[in-house]
């Protein structure tokens, strides 16, 4: 999961809830779309303040970033118990929904992390029309590592018996002074091991704890879930005349990065690997990880649909 530096959004950003058919989502909205807008989808765990230190690189670059709770994230409303609501097809029309909703001047670019490229592949595959690109960050061709889906296990084990905050008081009791000073959890969580939640030196450790006292337990066990059983759907993806981007850290122990190479070539993706990052490039190495999309961004003007990815550019 994402921890990122802080949970106070840029100077300029709107904090707002986005209508649309299928409920209202809380976002942040920076910016004006004079190149495009961008719709930004967190992680497992994660939240729209994941892309926080991405916000403003974008908005100097001429975009419109809205990041986005989905439903059962944070500041987003979801059931508590029913997991029917969180059936990735349901995700990923609510990401439809979403972007048309932003009411944007053409397509928009879309970008999940992780589990939220899983459900930004599953919106393009229903109907690539609202989009304009698809980028992928640190998010693999199918299911999680094998070490990954014991983590999601135990986390799900954990909600079947107790509530959430009786599982984060647990996971503070795992933790290790070690743990704390390099990011590294006892428990479980998405990515780099830490438990899902936990600080590691960066952000706001009460903001952390409302963020995931905020989830939906339905929301975790389902999403869980889909990243234990995810087929790989990526020759039926590289079939979308969409630009495409699959972007990740120099080390990621939720999907491996050759796994993440190989995607990238079966895509006709370009493909950046950001040095120094692990599996969230976004809060880990946010100037570079802008750079790299804009530059993706910026390229893809006069190729949508035409059926060149700007591949490896």
């Amino acid at each position: 999961m994402s921890r990122p530096s802080t949970f106070a959004p840029p100077p300029g950003t709107r904090s707002h809830f986005l209508a649309t058919p299928r409920g209202p989502f809380a976002v942040l909205d920076a910016g004006t779309a004079t190149h495009g807008t961008v719709l930004l989808l967190p992680g497992f765990t994660g939240s729209k303040e994941d892309f926080i230190d991405l916000l403003p690189r974008l908005t100097a670059a001429g975009y419109r970033a809205v990041a986005v709770d989905g439903r059962g994230q944070y500041g987003t409303p979801g059931p508590k118990d029913d997991e029917a609501p969180y059936a990735q097809e349901e995700l990923a029309r609510d990401v439809l929904a979403q972007a048309v909703a932003l009411d944007a001047e053409g397509p928009v670019h879309l970008l999940g992390h992780s589990l939220g490229g899983q459900i930004a592949r599953a919106a393009v595959l229903l109907d690539p029309a609202p989009f304009r690109s698809l980028t992928l960050m640190s998010s693999g061709p199918a299911q999680v590592s094998a070490s990954q889906q014991q983590r999601v296990k135990l986390l799900s084990d954990a909600l079947a018996v107790m509530d959430m905050a009786q599982v984060w008081n647990a996971i503070q009791l795992m933790e290790t002074p070690a743990d704390t000073e390099t990011g590294t959890g006892a428990a479980t969580g998405e990515g780099t091991g830490t438990a899902p939640g936990v600080d590691s030196g960066l952000g706001d450790r009460d903001d952390l704890r409302r963020r995931w006292l905020a989830g939906s337990p339905a929301q975790l066990r389902a999403t869980g879930r889909q990243l234990c059983v995810e087929p790989d759907r990526v020759a039926e993806l590289a079939a979308v005349p969409l630009p495409k981007h699959v972007v990740s850290g120099d080390h990621d122990d939720a999907w491996p990065v050759p796994l993440l190479d190989e995607m990238a070539v079966r895509l006709g993706a370009r493909r950046t690997v950001v040095a120094g990052a692990d599996h969230s490039p976004n809060t880990d190495r946010p100037l570079e990880t802008a750079r790299a999309l804009v530059d993706f961004w910026d390229g893809t003007d006069g190729t949508f649909r035409d059926g060149t990815n700007g591949a490896n550019g």
